[in-house]
């Protein structure tokens, strides 16, 4: 039984990773915008899947939904998006010009 929960978790974690992986360059999503890309039951279970990753997938690419950076990563996740073009608004990114909702890029 406790097999298929961990596979089960393991598939939501590799969804999760893809779905990272897949944001293109100077565009973000926030933790809940994963979630529901990846189809995960809630958005802490992305900020989970990313403190246990090894950096594979561009973790600066997400944030929480206010556009907010994590505290303790703050100063690079800010110039890893600055380097790509992402914008902010204080200490915030502007969600509305730079978030991504999953679909190609034109």
């Amino acid at each position: 039984m406790a097999s298929r929960s961990h596979a089960g978790t393991d598939d939501v974690a590799q969804r999760i990773l893809a779905c990272i992986e897949s944001i293109p360059a100077g565009r973000v999503m926030t933790y809940g915008d994963v979630a529901e890309y990846a189809g995960a039951s809630s958005p802490r279970i992305v900020g989970r899947v990313l403190a246990a990753d090894d950096g594979s997938v561009p973790w600066h690419r997400v944030m929480r939904a206010d556009g907010s950076l994590a505290e303790h990563l703050y100063t690079e996740q800010r110039q890893r998006l600055l380097a790509e073009g992402v914008r902010f608004r204080g200490d915030r990114v502007e969600l509305a010009r730079f978030r991504w909702d999953g679909s190609p890029e034109a």
